[in-house]
């Protein structure tokens, strides 16, 4: 006969508290490594952007900044080529590397199968998973774009990058954390339909660049633009310098449009007749200005994140609904 020996509680056992519980602990536990790194990542990429600040401020001010004009002033700019291209290619980053392996990595590897065969349905799994995620991403991207915003805001008139750059724009402001954010959401979705990690990656790193090309041709359309009529041999207002140019045009005294290329002509002869011709008088500007930037990031963040929480219900009614 065998006897099985269950070990008694020690009366003098006492356990340390723990800081998380269940299932959140479990989901913290298993993706340390994705959170430290996002940690590591706020944290160093904000030191790197002071000093990058602390570099250019000692550069302007010993060239005699702001009250001399150094705009010929060739500082090192790789630096700041860097960083910019650092902050930009984030929200991609965590699209490849966090969102699509985050439950198709659980998939793959039997881990999904394990704990939602425990007392923990799918969607709570999933919400805890998602809610853990979006709060690191989140996090990194407010850190970094407050930071690189601090940096780049008093400088703006001497940086190598203009307000209305993709650069610029996606990595200031809100835009920021609402593409870290709605990109990660991407790679989840991916991930949650192609179930498989490398092919989820691949899939999410075509579909972040594509978004990326649309994102940037979008920037226009999130205000309305303005438009400035002056004589046609005037030099275009100074104030039009730091504008965004959406379109120009040639017109004549009743307000007729021409497009801007109708008189350039190989000879000023021939431009002088055509503009006689066609008595054209003035240019036209269409513009977007740097004071309507705000408004545009916040609609821009608000899109990016209704995207984020339509992608969001899709993962979790798919995951509650389907075997995984």
């Amino acid at each position: 006969m065998s006897t099985t020996l269950t070990e008694a509680p020690r009366s003098g056992d006492t356990t340390k508290p723990r800081l998380l519980r269940g299932l959140s602990w479990l989901v913290v536990r298993q993706h340390r490594g994705a959170l430290l790194t996002l940690l590591g990542a706020t944290v160093l990429g904000s030191l790197w952007i002071m000093y990058e600040r602390s570099s250019m401020k000692d550069v302007l001010t010993a060239a005699g900044w702001p009250e001399k004009d150094v705009m010929s002033l060739n500082f090192d700019s790789d630096g700041v080529n860097l960083v910019v291209s650092a902050l930009g290619a984030l929200p991609l980053l965590l699209a490849v590397f966090i969102g699509a392996p985050l439950i198709a990595g659980d998939k793959e590897n039997g881990t999904a199968q394990l704990v939602t065969t425990q007392s923990v349905s799918r969607g709570r799994w999933a919400t805890a998973k998602l809610a853990w995620t979006y709060g690191a991403v989140l996090v990194t991207g407010v850190v970094l774009s407050v930071v690189f915003t601090w940096w780049w805001k008093p400088y703006r008139s001497v940086f190598p990058y203009d307000w209305a750059s993709g650069s610029i724009f996606d990595i200031t402001g809100p835009v920021l954390p609402a593409l870290c954010l709605f990109l990660t959401a991407v790679g989840v979705t991916i991930g949650v339909l192609v179930r498989r990690t490398l092919p989820a990656m691949a899939a999410g790193l075509f579909f972040s660049w594509g978004f990326g090309v649309f994102w940037d041709e979008m920037i226009v359309h999130l205000a309305s633009t303005r438009t400035l009529v002056y004589p046609l041999d005037a030099d275009m207002p100074a104030r039009l310098n730091d504008s965004l140019e959406v379109d120009r045009w040639i017109s004549s005294a009743d307000g007729h449009l021409y497009g801007w290329g109708l008189c350039s002509k190989t000879t000023e002869k021939a431009t002088d007749a055509c503009i006689e011709k066609h008595g054209i008088v003035n240019n036209v500007y269409e513009y977007l200005e740097y004071n309507q930037m705000g408004g545009m990031q916040w609609l821009g963040a608000a899109l990016l994140l209704a995207g984020t929480a339509v992608l969001t219900a899709f993962v979790l009614w798919r995951v509650s609904r389907r075997p995984l």
